[in-house]
Parts: C-alpha cells; structure tokens; sequence
C-alpha cells in the first residue's frame, strides 16, 4: 500500500519535506538568537546606565568616538559657549516643549552640541536663558548623533531660522560656523530654570521593534515547519485512502491520486 512512496512524484515531496523542515527550524532558532541578543544588550545598557552614574567624569577626547561603550559616560570639557539653537517637538515626563542647545567652542577650535535644559510648549526663542559668558566646564552625558525617524526624533524639514529637527554634525553643520565633533552631551544640571534632559540608551540597545519583531519571526518559522510536517502527514492519507479504494475496485478507472490532482497530471 505505501509502495507510492517510491515513485519519482513522492521522492520529490519528501525531499522537499526534508529540505524545508531543517531550513525553518534553522531561520527560526536564528531568529529567536537575535532576539536572546537584544535582551542582553538590554541588559547591558541598563547595567551601564547604572554604572555612568557612579563613574567620574573623563575627558571628552578619551570618550570619543561615541560607541555602545561610551554613549552615556559622564563626559566633561571646557569651552565658550557660541551659537545657540532650539530643537522643537521633544517631550519630557509626557509633556510636549524644546530642547536649548548651545555649541560649546573648544580650545581644539571644533565645537560640541551642548543641551542646557528642557522648556515646554512651543520652541520660542524669547523663552530659552542665554548661555554663561566667558571660560565654562560643562559635564553631561555623552550621545551619539541623533538619526532622524528614530527615538521620536523628527524628520522634517523647513524649520524656522535658529532650529534644527536632530542634534548631529550633518544637521548642523549648515547652522553653525564651526567645526561640529560628531557627538553631543547633555547637562546633569540644567541651566536657568530649564529641566535636565536624561541621556538615551545607545541604538539597537533596548527592546524595541525590532527585538519583538525578532520574536515575531521565530513563532513564523515554526509555524511554517509545522505546517510543512501536516501537508505533509494530510497527503500521506489522501494518497493511501485513495490506494486502499483502488484495491477494493471503489473508484472508476480514470480516477487520479490526490497527488497526481495537485500536480495536474493524469493516471496512466
């Protein structure tokens, strides 16, 4: 009764059956790796936030460049403060205002992006203090250049003159007179009233999107192998319900397999 299993037809669905099983379970485990991954980048970014906190302050220039390592250290370096600009549409403890942000011109002559503090309601220059005159040291938390569509950070253009929508040296760099260091900081302290803005955590460090998507293609895969092993089992039983009919003469003579009518083809 099972002797169909040896026909050319047959070979090819077990080969596929066997070929598609391991490939699936293969993209799933891989899938949910990615996922086991981010979970401990995760926790890594959260043990190092708590690790910045108690760490002194280095010197800007031993931080740099930005990394998943460095973005968050307690960065300090001294300057005069320059040009000042406002980021709209950044939100604080749920409530909607402006990100102060000043660049900070070192004695290496480059100029670092400096956020003094938080304002709500809409951005307005009248609204954000002046910076401190004269020699400063700042300390604040070191980011990485922001990248639009990420974090809440806007993407659009054709903001009125003295803003910027993302804090990076691409987006100012037509701002700005300065030479821009490809990272910024943000005060433990605000200045003037303002509310501090929190560091983030560094890109890809968290459980975002991307991890639950992860997690969302492991059940995929699975479920793919699954099925393949049921279509599989189901065609098994048609093939030998329609054999055992035929032995017991149940079916007209050109009557096709259950195999034969997917791939179309008729009985011989």
């Amino acid at each position: 009764m099972y002797r169909f299993l040896l026909t050319p037809r047959w070979w090819g669905i077990n080969v596929f059956v066997l070929l598609a099983i391991p490939f699936c379970v293969f993209m799933g485990s891989w899938q949910l790796s990615r996922f086991e991954e981010r979970m401990q980048d995760h926790d890594r970014a959260s043990a190092q936030a708590a690790s910045n906190e108690r760490e002194a302050a280095a010197p800007l220039a031993e931080l740099l460049p930005v990394d998943q390592e460095t973005s968050g250290r307690q960065a300090t370096v001294s300057g005069r403060y320059g040009k000042q600009l406002l980021v709209p549409g950044r939100e604080l403890d749920g409530e909607r205002g402006f990100y102060v942000l000043t660049l900070l011109r070192t004695d290496g002559g480059k100029a670092l992006p400096v956020v003094r503090g938080w304002l709500p309601g809409a951005a307005d220059p009248a609204k954000a203090p002046a910076a401190p005159t004269g020699e400063v040291t700042v300390t604040g938390a070191l980011q990485a250049s922001e990248q639009p569509g990420e974090n809440g950070v806007s993407a659009k253009g054709g903001l009125p003159a003295g803003q910027t929508s993302a804090i990076s040296a691409a987006s100012l760099v037509n701002l700005v007179p300065y030479e821009l260091y490809d990272a910024w900081v943000t005060l433990d302290k605000a200045d003037s009233g303002m509310k501090a803005v929190p560091a983030s955590a560094p890109a890809d460090s968290g459980l975002n999107l991307k991890a639950f998507q992860n997690l969302g293609y492991t059940g995929e895969w699975f479920v793919f192998a699954g099925f393949v092993v049921f279509m599989w089992f189901r065609l098994l039983r048609r093939e030998v319900e329609f054999a055992r009919d035929a032995e017991l003469g149940l079916l007209p003579e050109q009557t096709t397999s259950p195999t034969q009518e997917t791939a179309g083809t008729p009985t011989q």
